[in-house]
């Protein structure tokens, strides 16, 4: 998967979401820990290549 990437210093449109890969997020592993606020939470890949968020 291709990721868009802006160049230091340009701007971006004001409607344009943060994108993230969760393998980065995983550091090439399966799982990853995500906090918000007090609350933490874990994000897995499964073997079908999809996403679960859990608490």
């Amino acid at each position: 998967m291709t990721v868009p990437q802006t160049q230091p210093g340009t701007s971006k449109p004001k409607d344009a979401l943060p994108v993230y890969d969760a393998t980065d997020l995983t550091q090439g592993g399966i799982i990853a820990r995500i906090a918000l606020e007090e609350n933490l939470y874990t994000l897995r890949i499964t073997r079908a290549g999809k996403l679960i968020l859990t608490k």
